[in-house]
């Protein structure tokens, strides 16, 4: 009897084990199966074609957060979700690395194509190249400008303090499409301060002011030819202003009536300008002109100059 008991026991124990294993596995298999329809559904959003009816072009600034990032590209459509997009980038290590500039996103990419651009650099784009020659006017900018850069504003450039003619640094730049007009000033600006910080105990030294320096570097760039004309030129001119004489040079017509230096500079000097200006050559000259193939012609007097004049103009 207590055998049979026994056996009846161990019996009910099994089915009571076969019964919780039937009431684990009957509770467990939803559980998978939810897992694995998550991971498919997260696997399709990040991989899924975006909603943008065509290609996208946005343009991220330097200090542009990630957030703002994201929240443009959910805006224009070329991403489904800003908190998968932070997050992917965030993962792969790019959220403090972002790289300013223009951005295209095709049609039909993938929000890891997305953040993989972001991440890398990849701009889909090629920046315009453009060369502001020494000597460049602001108006002459502002043609350039308004051409090529169709984020560049006239008026946002006029009406900025970081706009005045002489401080914005002749050179090779390269900006995109949409750049803004604030990106351009603060580059060319930056470029300034950079090649004048160079020059910083040079002009101390010369004994005149950087608003001087820059000035007569202007003038220079339209009255020289040449690397050493440019240097004698620059000890004409500022002879002149010792002896009070008016610079009388044609760049700046105004230096016919007043003497001394215009207010301001009336172009966008080079280094070479800039240098001369701060490094004049003494010379006997007093006058100087070009004649009809640039060839600069100089004079100790008026006399001798108008001998030049009558030989090399007329």
């Amino acid at each position: 009897m207590d055998n049979l008991n026994e056996e009846n026991k161990n019996e009910t124990t099994s089915l009571v084990e076969l019964g919780g294993i039937k009431k684990y596995t009957k509770y467990k298999i939803p559980l998978y199966i939810t897992f694995f329809v998550i991971i498919i559904l997260l696997f399709f959003y990040l991989f899924r074609a975006p909603i943008q009816k065509g290609d996208t072009l946005i343009h991220i600034r330097a200090n542009d957060s990630l957030l703002k990032v994201s929240n443009e590209l959910k805006d224009k459509n070329v991403i489904h979700s800003t908190f998968l997009f932070k997050t992917l980038v965030s993962v792969l290590g790019g959220d403090k690395n972002i790289k300013s500039g223009d951005y295209l996103f095709k049609k039909g990419e993938s929000l890891s194509n997305v953040s993989w651009q972001i991440i890398r650099g990849i701009h889909g784009v090629s920046p315009i190249k453009i060369t502001f020659r020494e000597g460049i006017t602001n108006e002459e900018i502002i043609k350039l400008l308004t051409d090529k850069i169709s984020g560049f504003d006239k008026n946002l450039f006029l009406n900025d303090p970081r706009t005045k003619q002489g401080y914005l640094f002749p050179d090779t730049y390269f900006f995109f499409p949409l750049t803004t007009t604030d990106e351009i000033l603060n580059e060319m600006s930056t470029n300034f301060n950079k090649k004048i910080a160079s020059k910083e105990n040079e002009i101390k030294s010369s004994g005149k002011s950087l608003k001087d320096i820059v000035i007569m570097a202007s003038i220079l760039e339209k009255e020289a030819s040449g690397k050493e004309d440019t240097f004698v030129i620059s000890g004409i001119l500022w002879k002149r202003i010792k002896l009070g004489m008016p610079l009388q040079v044609d760049a700046a017509p105004n230096t016919y009536k007043i003497v001394g230096l215009p207010e301001s500079p009336i172009s966008n000097p080079g280094l070479l300008s800039i240098d001369s200006a701060i490094h004049p050559k003494d010379s006997p000259y007093l006058f100087y002109l070009h004649d009809k193939e640039g060839l600069v012609h100089y004079a100790v007097n008026f006399n001798e100059h108008k001998i030049n004049i009558a030989k090399y103009l007329k």
